[in-house]
């Protein structure tokens, strides 16, 4: 409110200063005068209309120093443009014979944006309209494009004539940037939701070929080239389930939890998509440290937004083509061997370092200092100024380091240093197999709306000895249960989204009616991504989809015999 009558009142003492000139120069000086009251009469303020041209001026100078806003007058007839403030301090121009023409504000005006602003002042002029408001980009000096907020009034003759054009023009680059960013990251936002809802439905899918995979490998015993066949299959949904992984890590809105990852593996499992990224005029080489183990405890998601991220500036860095090295190392860092990174001093100790080399365009020395800041980008369409920014917290969290070398027209080079850990025991191998798998004889409740997986279960554990009960929803469940005349329920598998009634919801139901039912949540969702009274607790059992008929026998031993 008070920039806005801050504003008015500015203008109204523009007028007053424009309709004395006019009276001075013009012959019929009366009638501007009489035209020029009759506009604004009803926005007269206390302004003292009886004084001097110099009392006017002086009112102008001082309003004028309140914004840093530039003045522009235009006059219609000769097409003659003043500056009273700002041409140079806001826009860098000097004032000579060439910003003295309307041309001149129509040429610097963003070619995207001239045919709309010129078309819309020309109705306002036309309409017999006292003021005019718009937005455009407008080029400063130095080549870049400011956004401007113009507000303008209109001085008329007599006859309703549109004689002046005054405007205010305001620079409002930073809020249409966090206008644009904000934008961006509800778009990001939607993508993650709708990334987290295909995930989930994928998962179930790969549940089933996981699941009936392993039944025919098993039950039929097969061998030769059928099973090999089948083996390959089941490892194609493994990959996949990799990629709804990331997907899902994409999705969250919360830290995921840090684990012993193997970089070198990592990076594999990425490749193909990292060549999906970068586009056939990119070529990729990996040069991967082979003598000794590189793992390290980091959150496998976090680490994979990170190569992402770097990839994806790599590859805007390189245009017309290019190389992209990826390269891992074990090394061992001293206070003293800090010179790469000139940065804060990097503990001594063991480190995996992730290098991402490309020989694109490189970085100045000044872009370079602001590299990690919130915010900054040099991407002038679509840059979030984020990447950088989050990939060195994820870094800096995880007790590691990021430096940058580049050099203009020479490429850069992105080194990652991680503590590095001991590689974990390897996993004890079983074929699948319900012959090796726990056995029970309890009765089991099943609970799930994806038929594939709800059969999937139903037929494992049957096979496993299991008394099981199926349904589809919670009312369904509730219905069986009751002409069950009172059996006994061992335990609830269930999904945690259902129609009607969550999981969670139906198994809070389940606890007062039956208080020794055990329960087993599973679900292809996280838990960020469920309303708060739909999630479990920590300490409940859960099984995340995809999985398989062994993890699915072992969690349900687990949690019977806790």
């Amino acid at each position: 409110m008070e920039l806005a009558l801050r504003n008015h009142g500015f203008h109204n003492d523009l007028n007053m200063r424009l309709a004395t000139e006019i009276q001075a120069e013009a012959p019929h000086q009366n009638q501007y005068r009489t035209s020029h009251e009759s506009v604004h009469q009803s926005h007269e303020t206390s302004t003292n209309l009886s004084s001097g041209p110099d009392e006017i001026a002086e009112h102008l100078a001082r309003a004028a120093q309140a914004t840093n806003d530039a003045v522009r007058v235009w006059t219609l007839a000769t097409g003659g443009l003043s500056w009273p403030q700002g041409l140079e301090s806001l826009f860098g121009y000097s004032q000579s014979p060439s910003t003295a023409d309307i041309g001149f504000w129509q040429k610097q005006i963003h070619p995207q944006d001239r045919a709309r602003a010129a078309g819309s002042i020309r109705d306002a002029l036309a309409s017999g309209d006292a003021h005019w408001t718009g937005e455009y980009r407008f080029r400063h000096s130095d080549g870049s494009y400011l956004d401007l907020l113009e507000r303008a009034c209109i001085v008329r003759d007599e006859n309703g004539r549109a004689v002046q054009f005054v405007g205010s023009l305001m620079n409002i680059t930073a809020r249409k940037q966090l206008q644009d960013q904000l934008v961006r990251s509800q778009k990001m936002e939607a993508f993650g939701q709708l990334a987290g809802g295909v995930a989930h439905d994928f998962n179930n899918f790969l549940t089933t070929i996981l699941g009936y995979s392993d039944l025919l490998l098993d039950e039929l015993d097969m061998k030769g080239e059928i099973a090999e066949h089948i083996r390959e299959i089941r490892g194609a949904a493994s990959r996949a389930s990799a990629l709804t992984g990331q997907l899902l890590a994409f999705s969250r809105k919360h830290p995921l939890a840090p684990a012993v990852v193997d970089v070198n593996s990592l990076l594999t499992n990425l490749e193909r998509s990292l060549l999906r990224l970068l586009g056939e005029n990119i070529s990729v080489q990996c040069d991967f440290e082979r003598s000794k183990e590189v793992h390290t405890k980091v959150d496998p998601g976090q680490l994979t937004q990170i190569i992402l991220n770097l990839v994806v500036n790599a590859r805007d860095a390189m245009p017309g083509g290019g190389c992209l090295a990826l390269e891992t190392a074990a090394v061992t860092m001293e206070p003293a061997d800090d010179h790469e990174l000139n940065a804060e001093e990097i503990l001594a100790g063991d480190y995996v370092r992730i290098s991402v080399t490309d020989n694109g365009t490189g970085m100045t020395d000044e872009v370079k200092q602001h590299l990690f800041e919130p915010f900054f980008t040099t991407k002038h369409e679509g840059g979030s100024g984020l990447g950088l920014a989050t990939s060195y917290g994820i870094v800096r969290q995880s007790g590691g380091h990021i430096c940058v070398e580049s050099e203009l027209g020479k490429g850069t080079t992105v080194r990652i240093y991680l503590p590095k850990v001991a590689a974990p025991a390897p996993p004890s191998y079983r074929k699948p197999g319900a012959n090796k798998l726990p056995k029970g004889t309890e009765t089991i409740l099943v609970l799930e709306d994806d038929i594939s997986v709800r059969h999937l279960s139903v037929r494992v554990l049957r096979s496993l000895g299991y008394d099981v009960l199926e349904a589809a929803n919670g009312d369904d469940a509730q219905q069986l249960i009751a002409r069950s005349k009172g059996k006994k329920i061992h335990l609830l598998l269930t999904d945690m989204m259902l129609p009607q009634m969550s999981g969670r919801c139906f198994a809070d139901w389940m606890n007062k009616t039956s208080p020794g039912t055990k329960v087993v949540f599973i679900s292809g969702y996280l838990q960020e991504s469920l309303q708060p009274h739909d999630r479990r607790d920590q300490e409940m059992f859960f099984l995340p989809k995809p999985f398989d008929p062994e993890q699915l026998a072992g969690k349900i031993r687990q949690a019977l015999d806790a």
